[in-house]
């Protein structure tokens, strides 16, 4: 547990996945849900600082990490959003969480936006990390987003293509480009990322990942629309990023949510590993005006 000092390791079986994550601290419980091309590795510069006062959880979402891969179904719903928020959901159980914080990075964005649409009454707060909601973002997207988040539509042609055109070359050709080189990444992590995709079934389970989120993951967010979330819920994202040329975080918040406060940090897309402390700022700021 060298990046996370003070936390134990677990593994939690759920209806559809075997959950690989690490947990510590004392105090509220926060659920911190990581991204691509990442594993629960990418919180290690936020978690152990956000252990002192709140009970920290840090799981690899299903597919990605050390948590099981399952072979995608052909419509790709074990990939989707809701299959995942159901392991988080199972996951906090297991935990004795019945309530929670829970804060979402890229796709744990995703995951953590519907956790908080199926399991409302658990979720005390929601923070997402350099997103917008999905069905904005493809409804939306021209010629500039798509170009520089090129992989959101390579990830989710058939297989096997991408996973072969991919095999050896994650993550690195992702973190460098959205994250405007590997200074800011932690060796170690570094090799936890790598490690995880070497694996050819995380190839496979993450483009499922993508897969579903431009079909299944839609068609439940389109069933949604007219219903706002009524937590409180901060959006931080990168200002020399995607997402800021491409979107309006606060009002795209605003017409999912009713209560969005945030603002953008100096960095790019990893903004837990490019600027952990004002990371750890403003949750913490934003996490103790909760009531």
């Amino acid at each position: 547990m060298a990046l996370f000092p003070g936390f134990k390791s677990k593994r939690v079986r759920t209806g559809g996945a075997t959950i690989n994550l690490v947990h510590g601290g004392k105090g509220p419980p926060v659920l911190l849900l990581h991204g691509y091309p990442e594993t629960h590795a990418m919180w290690h510069k936020v978690a152990p600082a956000l252990a002192r006062d709140y009970s920290v959880v840090c799981p690899d979402l299903r597919g990605y990490g050390d948590s099981s891969k399952p072979r995608g179904l052909p419509d790709h719903s074990n990939y989707s959003k809701r299959a995942m928020a159901q392991d988080m959901a199972e996951v906090m159980d297991r935990l004795g969480h019945r309530a929670f914080h829970l804060v979402g990075h890229d796709r744990g964005g995703r995951v953590a936006h519907r956790l908080a649409r199926d399991h409302g009454k658990r979720v005390r707060s929601l923070a997402v990390l350099d997103i917008c909601p999905t069905l904005k973002m493809y409804d939306s997207t021209d010629k500039a987003f798509a170009t520089a988040y090129y992989h959101w539509f390579f990830l989710i042609q058939k297989p096997p293509l991408p996973e072969q055109l991919l095999a050896g070359k994650v993550p690195g050709y992702i973190l460098g480009r959205l994250g405007r080189g590997l200074k800011h990444f932690s060796p170690a992590a570094l090799r936890e990322y790598e490690r995880a995709f070497r694996d050819p079934r995380c190839i496979h389970a993450t483009c499922e990942d993508y897969r579903a989120s431009a079909g299944i993951d839609l068609d439940h967010d389109r069933a949604n629309k007219g219903r706002k979330l009524s937590m409180p819920l901060l959006a931080l994202w990168g200002a020399k990023g995607v997402v800021a040329r491409s979107f309006d975080p606060i009002r795209d918040w605003r017409e999912v949510a009713r209560d969005v406060r945030g603002k953008a940090l100096d960095c790019g897309h990893f903004l837990p590993e490019e600027r952990p402390a004002e990371v750890l700022r403003e949750l913490r700021r934003f996490l103790a005006g909760v009531q």
